[in-house]
């Protein structure tokens, strides 16, 4: 039975999920660093929220780890890089809090426009300042989103309903997803010269990390108001409270931090700041949410290998699962084959697929088969971590498509580049979606790849199928499948045969000392 650690405070309706769905799971929490590696080796997921730093050193003591799960968007608290290297799979769970945190930006918004904090306190101390309190509507003002992904595209919604006109900066944002929005899709100059309000909906990452710069700050709009619910690092908060002293800056709005807890801020106190201490996700609804959609994805992991939501490896959707399965058995097998086949450096893979093939998400096909390549060079690969692993050791992956069939309803094809030129493997899948080889090195040749086999190159001459049949007797090796496949008649000829035990060495020395051998080996799957 799997199981998993709750390391934060979380809803107890993950910890019954988990139960429900036959996952073992012990809640404890508020763990330092030293003790929850003391602990961590014993279990196969992590279940967290933002309390918990799964750092590398954790990731090192966790020797049966397969899977972390952040109940919630942000995983800055991760080690991703670690985590793919280690093979373990990180969930987040984008879309349990998305509606709470845009509806707390929108918030932070009205906010800002009416100066609703400081006229808060300004009355409860027993003044009546109404005049000092002149705010701004939002109708028919320009709002600016910086990142257009889910919470994104929900506050642009909420905007329309303002009769808010809304730009959008997001690299990643294609034109049609910008016409099904209702946003105009533009450069971040562009944004920052004609928004009257700014959200920043992004990841922290090395391309967003301060994106409102000292240098982008000045580009905005002179009375512009910024709201951050994303990520703290998005703005450079010293240049934020310049700009608001100097009245470049009409009102900011932080719901993040740089460091948190934000316990000491040069911001505090500054005229026209509104402040909330990560509030963002803090709703009933959403914690409840992202605790439930956090354990469904981690069991379903666990026990049936589905995949939801991961940032580094790809999601199998309930649809595309049974679909993709004996692909990637097929993909992982052909990975494997070329993997053994193949000596010396190789520079470059390529995965082709045609067919009826071409039409399904291509990255956990990719991913199969670097996972079956490089499991040939070592134990510790998987598909989580293969990509990775081939980035690290300098291999260049190619993705190719062709959506009409050949010789095939469906085709996979790997190919290697080697010191020898350019080899390739193909394989199809027959109507029990059995994975089968149609192609080694240019010859055909049909054969299923399972268990322990024989791979022989030789030159076709008569006689040669009895003497390696004879001698394979001799030693007593029992022959499961037999497969022969040559380029022309007379020429270079390939064997595979599937045998009940591993080839020996000594068996290997004999089979190559036959007339006409070229190579023997043995391979396994």
């Amino acid at each position: 039975m799997p199981k998993v650690l709750i390391s934060d405070k979380m809803d107890p309706k993950a910890a019954q999920i988990f139960r429900e769905r036959g996952v073992e799971v012990d809640e404890i929490t508020g763990k330092t660093p030293e003790e929850l590696k003391a602990i961590i080796g014993q279990y196969d997921g992590l279940a967290i929220r933002s309390s918990t730093k799964v750092t590398k050193e954790i990731l090192d003591a966790a020797t049966n780890l397969k899977v972390v799960g952040r109940a919630g968007i942000g995983v800055d608290n991760v080690d991703i890089p670690s985590a793919s290297a280690k093979g373990v799979v990180v969930m987040n769970t984008p879309f349990g809090n998305s509606i709470t945190t845009a509806e707390h930006a929108i918030a932070l918004m009205f906010a800002l426009a009416r100066q609703l904090p400081e006229a808060d306190a300004s009355t409860q101390a027993g003044k009546w300042e109404k005049n000092r309190f002149m705010g701004v509507e939002l109708t028919s003002k320009t709002l600016g989103l910086i990142g257009a992904g889910n919470i994104g595209s929900i506050v642009a919604d909420r905007a329309h309903g303002l009769r808010m006109k809304v730009v959008a900066y997001d690299p990643f944002l294609t034109p049609e997803r910008a016409v099904e929005m209702g946003v105009e899709k533009v450069t971040l100059d562009e944004l920052l010269a004609r928004a009257d309000f700014i959200t920043l909906h992004t990841p922290l990452t090395d391309q967003t990390r301060n994106i409102l710069s000292a240098e982008n700050l000045g580009k905005t709009k002179k009375g512009v108001r910024i709201i951050n619910c994303a990520r703290g690092g998005l703005i450079d908060e010293a240049a934020l409270k310049e700009g608001l002293d100097s009245g470049h800056i009409a009102g900011a709005a932080l719901d993040v931090f740089v460091t948190e807890p934000a316990k000491d801020s040069p911001l505090f106190g500054t005229p026209n700041f509104v402040s909330t201490p990560h509030l963002g996700a803090s709703t009933t609804e959403a914690q409840v949410n992202v605790a439930i959609q956090v354990a469904e994805q981690m069991a379903d992991y666990l026990v049936t290998g589905g995949v939801t939501n991961a940032l580094n490896v790809p999601s199998l959707s309930a649809e595309e699962a049974p679909k993709l399965k004996p692909y990637m058995a097929l993909a992982e097998k052909l990975g494997s084959l070329v993997g053994q086949l193949s000596h010396g450096v190789i520079p470059r893979i390529s995965i082709h697929t045609e067919g009826a093939a071409a039409e399904l998400n291509p990255k956990p096909i990719v991913s199969a088969v670097l996972a079956g390549f490089l499991r040939t060079q070592t134990d510790t690969v998987n598909m989580v971590n293969a990509p990775f692993l081939a980035r690290e050791r300098g291999i260049e992956v190619r993705e190719i498509r062709t959506e009409r069939e050949g010789d095939y309803h469906t085709l996979v094809r790997v190919s290697v580049k080697t010191d020898a030129g350019e080899r390739s493997v193909a394989g199809t899948l027959f109507g029990d979606a059995a994975p089968r080889l149609v192609e080694l090195f240019g010859i055909k040749v049909e054969a299923d790849l399972a268990g322990h086999m024989l791979y022989v190159v030789n030159e076709d001459a008569p006689g040669f199928i009895g003497r390696i049949g004879t001698l394979l007797g001799e030693a007593g090796v029992n022959i499961g499948t037999f497969h022969l496949g040559r380029r022309q008649a007379g020429g270079e000829a390939v064997l595979l045969l599937s045998v009940d035990d591993e080839v020996s060495a000594d068996l290997l020395a004999k089979v190559k000392a036959l007339p006409g051998v070229k190579t023997a080996m043995g391979l396994a799957f």
